[in-house]
This record gives C-alpha cells, structure tokens and sequence, in this order.
C-alpha cells in the first residue's frame, strides 16, 4: 500500500515539476522574443516597464544587452520641465455649486476610466483644503495599510503616498521628505537624487517642485517661506537602472514625451483644476485583469480630460491603492496583498467635510 501511495505521489511531482518546467520556459522564450524579436515596440513596451519595477530590473539586464537597454530609454524619455507652478492660475470654488453630479457628503466623487492596457479610478475632491497627508509617525520598523493610515488620520479617503523604503515589504521608513500639518516629519531631501516635492501648501494649492540638491537646512527653510502644510516626494530618474517620473503637467502645460515616455505599470497620480478640485488617480497593471498598466501619455490624457492645471506622478507599482469610506476602490497588485495594499509610511488622505 505504501509503495502505490509513494508511486502516486511521485507521479503527480513529476506532472507539477514538469508544468512548472515548461511554463517558465515558455515564458523566458516569450521575454527573449520581446528583447530579440522583430518588435520594436515590444522591446521597448519591456525594457521601460520592468526598468520602473522594484523587484525585477534584473529581468532587462538578464535578457537584453546593456546597447539595447540604452537605447530604449534614449527613445522612451521626457523633456524636463523648467516651469514653477503658478498659483495665480488656481481660483478656489469648493462650495460654489456646479454642474457636476455625484458627489457625496464630503464632496468626492470617483469616476472610472481605462485605456487599451489599464483601468483605474480617479477621485475628485471640490474642496483641496479636505486633502492632507497621514503617516505613522513616529516612524516604526513597519508601515500600516492604507486603510489604517486613512483611518488613523480621521480620513474618508485616500491613496499611497511617497517613496519609501521598500525592501522587505517592511514599509516603515519615508525616503526624501514628509511634511504634515506644517511640521516637518522628515527631512532627507539628498535621499536619493531627482527628488520632487509634491503637496499642498497653506493656501490649498497643489505645489510640484524640484527639491534636488536642497540641504536639510534649505528644505527647512523652503517649508517655512512657501508655507507647505502637507507634503511627501516621489523621485524623478531616467537612466537605464532606475526609470521615474514626476511632473506631468505644469501651468496647464503637458510634459512633452519621446517616444512612449514610460513604460506601463500601475500608477498614482495627483492633480488641481483650476477651481481647486483635488484628483486623485489610481491604475491597476503588472497582469492584474489582463492589464499591462498605464503609461505617462495615459495619466496625461486622463489629467488633461479632467481639466487638470497641474499633476503630477508619485509612488506607484505595487504601491497603487485607493480607499474611500473604509473599503478599498483599487488595491495592490501584489498576489498577497491583493485585498489591501502593500505596508506604507504615508499616504495622501481626505478629511471629511466641515459640518
């Protein structure tokens, strides 16, 4: 009896390691006809989407040479904008009525929107002075959830929010700066180089500013004269190592792209009308529905279709989740946080509306 018991279970292994076997062959055979096929768009479709992942960079350098790496992202890049946001171009109407419907008690509404390789949803907010950034400060070893970071803030609403150190999944420690409530929770804005600024200041303006090669005394003093009352950073680096991005559009102004600008991943993305209304933009990708992600022309578009005047692209990947009233509108693309995200330090959060 034992003896057919071991047999059948030899069988049964030696069916799964031979699945096991011929998909990842299948697979390696499929990346190497992205890399060496006669595709130029595929190459390019992968070498930018998995340069901006976190994980598995390795896979371009694995299977493509460091010439055709190159070259990619020379072909796939963005011009750098020189332009400062201008506050004169946002007029604040939250409570005005409008023609727009849907909004709920706290004045947020969330409409869905696709594109050939993403869907996503994007939250509206009428009243900016409702958005601020929560933590978990004191920093820990660990981050928490997006829905808890939303609840602990006394928040309705929220996504993930700036760079942080990922590795592990530990996601305790912010990288580069994080202001809440006018105070400075961190300041390290030589964390990493490309760093960007992106947050609110006290006049409820949506603020995208390059903060590279600032010291930790200057960005204490920048703080202080702009008055930025809630902040995080996301990185700004195109080299064949490390692919991020972050203004999108300045002064109603859309970043001009070569090429496809980026590759297609889950993304975050936060932008102003010119009423004043916050956007908040979340997209799935990495194989989540079938879904590539989205790419910089696609956050562009959607921004532009929403009436945005400025925007800009945070954290993304695995990172990009949404909340709203305690339930998660877009979660991790991660297999095992699929139902919630990933452990964060900061997130963008929305107060409920002043009685």
């Amino acid at each position: 009896m034992l003896k057919r018991v071991l047999k059948i279970a030899g069988r049964v292994s030696a069916v799964i390691l031979l699945t096991v076997v011929m998909l990842v062959g299948t697979l390696y055979i499929m990346l190497q006809m992205c890399c060496n096929g006669p595709s130029e768009s595929a190459r390019s479709l992968f070498i930018t989407t998995i340069l901006e992942t976190g994980q598995m960079k390795f896979l371009a350098s694995w299977l493509c040479t460091e010439e055709q790496i190159q070259a990619v992202v020379n072909q796939n890049s963005m011009e750098k904008f020189e332009d400062e946001v201008d506050k004169d171009l946002i007029v604040m109407n939250p409570t005005e009525d409008t023609e727009e419907e849907g909004f709920d008690e706290n004045g947020i509404k969330i409409v869905e929107v696709s594109g050939r390789a993403f869907f996503g949803k994007l939250m509206i907010i009428k009243d900016p002075s409702q958005v601020a950034i929560g933590t978990t400060y004191p920093w820990k070893e660990y981050g928490e959830n997006l829905d808890v970071i939303v609840s602990r803030a006394g928040a309705v609403a929220g996504i993930n929010g700036g760079i942080y150190v990922s590795e592990g999944n530990k996601g305790g420690r912010p990288l580069g700066i994080v202001v809440s409530e006018g105070k400075i929770l961190y300041n390290g804005p030589t964390d990493c180089n490309g760093l960007y600024l992106i947050g609110m200041n006290k006049d409820n303006i949506l603020v995208i500013k390059d903060i590279n090669g600032m010291s930790a005394s200057q960005f204490e003093a920048y703080v202080k004269k702009e008055g930025i009352r809630d902040a995080i950073a996301f990185q700004e680096e195109s080299s064949d190592a490390n692919n991020h991005f972050v203004p999108l559009i300045i002064n109603g102004k859309a970043r001009e792209l070569n090429g496809m600008g980026s590759g297609a991943n889950p993304r975050t993305a936060v932008g102003q009308r010119a009423d004043g209304a916050i956007m908040f933009l979340v997209t799935d990708g990495r194989g989540v529905g079938g879904h590539l992600g989205a790419t910089a022309s696609d956050l562009i578009g959607i921004m532009q279709e929403y009436g945005a005047v400025n925007a800009a692209n945070i954290d993304g990947g695995s990172s990009s989740t949404m909340v709203y009233n305690g339930a998660y509108e877009m979660t991790s693309v991660t297999f095992y946080f699929a139902n919630s995200s990933w452990k964060l330090p900061t997130a963008f959060v929305v107060k409920p509306k002043s009685k």
